[in-house]
């Protein structure tokens, strides 16, 4: 957390220091709104990283080639935003135009690409559309695979995300073999304390949550929880990842009262970083509204699921199986009002 702040005030600075001896089209400020960008990004804070990302691209734009390597740099980063934002059509729509110049300037296994497949099937993933998430995630890891060593963290990022995709399908056992392939390699390249590390322990714990076993989800949640706590700052949109993964295993137990606790700490801070048609804002709507149906409290329950649905609705392909899951979750209520 400390070391965030401490980065956008020495980038900062260095910026000032720039501005009074260069012209403001310099290339340098690219570079400088870039660091800027990326320090706001790791905050959670995206309008403003989605801002300082412009401003990069608007001079590297001005000033270099259409094909420049640079230029796929900074529509990657726009990407990474809109992808965090939830707005995946946006995001698709940059990652695109940052793989066209990468596939031009690149030789075809250039560690650049995976990253870039990686990022198209991030996108994927979050609108549902798992085969193709995997097919894209599977290009990235063959590269990685040729181009890294076996221990290399970036092997750990594939690893995580095919493990996603597996479990968005309902292949648990297979999620958890990935996990922990990724876990193996974070634990030892990474300190004790990385907030990557504190994501691999909260992917075991979804895992662990799918199969039924809920002891040993909330004790991997708690462990990516305590990290997070010291790391991020508290309102970063992964705190309420947290505290919705720890609710949904309350829910699970049965004690709905502690499940309905952590899921409107999650949601508190959704409200407050979040775009009000986040996916992640609907997510959270959607536990509190059967939190209060399984607390037998149905028009509270119907309220917070039409929220659910109408941001769903907005911001996911009609096809999205999230959508059908509230529609589902408001007849059940509908039947028992």
């Amino acid at each position: 957390m400390g070391d965030y702040s401490k980065a956008l005030e020495f980038y900062e600075k260095a910026h000032k220091i720039s501005e009074k001896a260069l012209p403001s089209n310099h290339p340098h400020f690219a570079s400088s709104y870039n660091n800027i960008g990326q320090v706001y990004n790791n905050m959670g804070n995206y309008s403003k990283a989605l801002e300082f990302y412009e401003k990069a691209h608007q001079i590297f734009e001005k000033d270099l080639p259409p094909n420049h390597p640079n230029l796929a740099i900074c529509y990657n980063n726009i990407g990474q935003v809109y992808n965090y934002m939830g707005d995946y059509s946006k995001a698709l729509e940059f990652y695109e135009k940052a793989h066209k110049i990468l596939e031009k300037a690149l030789p075809p296994n250039h560690p650049s690409l995976a990253t870039s497949y990686n990022n198209i099937a991030s996108v994927y993933d979050g609108m549902g559309d798992y085969s193709k998430a995997l097919e894209f995630y599977e290009k990235s890891h063959k590269i990685k695979e040729k181009a890294l060593s076996p221990n290399h963290p970036s092997l750990a990022t594939s690893y995580n995300n095919i493990g996603l995709v597996y479990n968005n399908i309902g292949d648990c056992s297979k999620a958890l073999e990935f996990y922990e392939k990724a876990h193996q390699i974070l634990e030892k390249a990474l300190p004790p304390n990385h907030p990557s590390l504190a994501t691999s322990y909260n992917n075991i714990g979804i895992a662990y949550k799918n199969m039924g076993d809920y002891s040993k989800a909330l004790e991997f949640y708690k462990k990516s929880h305590q990290i997070r706590e010291k790391a991020l700052l508290p309102n970063h949109p992964d705190m309420a990842q947290s505290y919705n993964n720890i609710g949904l295993v309350y829910k699970n137990m049965g004690d709905y009262s502690k499940a309905l606790e952590f899921y409107e700490k999650a949601l508190k801070i959704r409200e407050e970083v979040l775009s009000p048609n986040h996916p992640d804002l609907a997510t959270s709507y959607d536990n509190i509204g059967m939190a209060y149906s399984d607390k037998e409290d149905y028009s509270k329950a119907l309220s917070f699921l039409e929220k659910a649905l109408v941001i769903r609705q907005k911001s996911l392909p009609s096809t999205h199986p999230l959508i059908k899951v509230t529609k589902d979750n408001i007849d059940h209520v509908k039947k028992k009002m």
